[in-house]
């Protein structure tokens, strides 16, 4: 089987999220499976070196404003697709901002061209090969199923996978005739998303199938309070909605030879993660002789994560005897607090801000805990980067947390099956009673010993959700020939 997967980043290339995670994975594991993918995504100047190795096979005089040409290559074990579209995508800035931290006004126009070429694509604009499937990620890449649905001949089916519904990509009804999409389509029951051209939205409505990243997130999604106002969208097309848990790469994490790391271990050699508990202290610039447990935070800075009611719950966890090594960027509030409450507490709480990719690994290398209290979380990787490395996960009881982490109640304690602590509702005080649960093991170390070694040999790697994509690709499949 051919699959074409469309998406605007991919790890290890260009990263902001999780989004580029999965991409980056998911095609390897499919490849055991005999799904052949090739991925496409902008070439943004950081693949400028391999769009230099590769080979043009397709081209397009003009497209919103200049011309726009694929090229093909491969690197790191994935075949690329990358559409060259210097007008486009050759800017300062991130992928998705300006150097002023704002959105690119013209975001709408720059992936609506993803969507478009993509399109082209999957209808057999390159010689000798046609997808049989194409699979669409997030907002980025939600007009290719209206694209495709505009054809009058017949189309490859589509499944649209939502990483996150927070992020829709809305955009002025005035674009249009500019993005070439019908006015036929503009329509409740279409691509209107009160008042505007919901490009995610799109991606619902006209593709095949619809999956998201974790069982738990697809029926929070049919609720009022997740939904962010496409509930009813979903609950009406249940029955096309999946939820499929994220997998990591296990190659890319991998605690015995991550090269991120100061010492390497396994399950069986644990001790060895105290040499990177000594590196993490030294670079956080954490006191070497606290009593209590390291817990380390990866991520954004938002109140999505969560992380303003970590701030209130601080003085509890230094009261515990615990520090807390902090990695991200994000809200400047948030920003400002992390930063003031390590110089409240010298010693207990150090904070970076930024993202540094290798400073992550050493995170999970050598914290003792990792604290994800998101208020929504549609999976979640940093936890499942926690149990591979044996660093416990403190989690809100949400979304893709839930589905991974197994709470250690005394049932599941006594069943000898428990690998993290969850908590709920999603609350400070809530939050601060995970945090002294977490300390009570922590001083057990036969207890906590047993929380790290299951959570290593819990299953985090791709074999069994590659194995679902494949047969949501094989049945959209068969549904078409059906219908056909």
């Amino acid at each position: 089987m051919k699959l074409l997967c469309v998406a605007s980043e991919c790890a290890p290339f260009v990263k902001t999220g999780g989004l580029a995670d999965v991409v980056g994975a998911l095609p390897k594991a499919l490849a055991t499976l005999g799904v052949a993918s090739r991925v496409m995504l902008p070439a943004y100047p950081a693949l400028a070196d391999i769009v230099a190795t590769g080979q043009e096979v397709w081209r397009q005089r003009a497209l919103h404003g200049g011309p726009v040409r694929l090229v093909a290559c491969q690197a790191e074990g994935i075949d690329l697709l990358l559409l060259d579209a210097p007008h486009l995508y050759d800017r300062p800035g991130t992928i998705y901002l300006g150097t002023d931290g704002r959105d690119w006004p013209d975001n709408g126009v720059r992936f609506a061209a993803l969507s478009y070429v993509a399109a082209e694509v999957a209808m057999g604009a390159l010689d000798g090969w046609r997808p049989d499937v194409v699979h669409a990620h997030d907002w980025q890449a939600g007009l290719v199923p209206a694209y495709l649905h505009q054809r009058d001949a017949p189309t490859p089916p589509c499944v649209m996978t939502v990483h996150n519904i927070a992020f829709q990509g809305l955009f002025d009804p005035a674009l249009m005739t500019t993005l070439g999409v019908s006015s036929t389509l503009y329509t409740p029951d279409g691509i209107e998303y009160f008042g505007h051209i919901g490009f995610l939205k799109a991606g619902l409505v006209y593709a095949d199938k619809i999956t998201t990243v974790s069982p738990s997130y697809a029926r929070e999604l049919m609720q009022p309070e997740f939904g962010m106002g496409l509930e009813g969208l979903l609950r009406a097309r249940s029955s096309d909605l999946v939820g499929i848990l994220n997998g990591i790469d296990l190659d890319a994490w991998n605690p015995e030879t991550d090269p991120a790391l100061e010492a390497g271990y396994t399950v069986k050699r644990l001790k060895s993660k105290a040499i990177n508990r000594a590196a993490l202290i030294k670079r956080f610039g954490l006191a070497p002789d606290q009593r209590g447990p390291l817990f380390c935070v990866i991520s954004r800075l938002t109140t999505q994560k969560g992380l303003d009611l970590l701030l209130d719950a601080l003085p509890a966890l230094v009261a515990r005897g615990a520090q807390l090594a902090v990695l991200g960027s994000g809200d400047k509030d948030l920003e400002a607090g992390f930063v003031a409450a390590a110089h409240r507490y010298p010693g207990a709480i150090g904070v970076i801000i930024g993202y540094d990719e290798p400073l992550s690994h050493l995170m999970q290398g050598g914290s003792d805990a990792i604290v994800i209290p998101s208020r929504f979380e549609p999976c979640g990787l940093t936890q499942l980067y926690g149990l591979r490395y044996g660093t416990v996960p403190v989690v809100a009881r949400t979304g893709g947390l839930a589905d991974t982490v197994i709470d250690a109640n005394e049932a599941a304690r006594s069943a000898k099956c428990a690998t993290g602590v969850q908590f709920a509702p999603v609350t400070a005080s809530a939050l601060e009673q995970a945090i002294h649960r977490a300390c009570d093991i922590y001083a057990q170390p036969t207890e906590w010993a047993g929380l790290v070694r299951r959570g290593m040999r819990h299953g985090v790697g791709w074999d069994v959700s590659a194995q679902a994509y494949g047969d949501i690709y094989a049945a959209v499949c068969d549904a078409r020939v059906t219908q056909d």
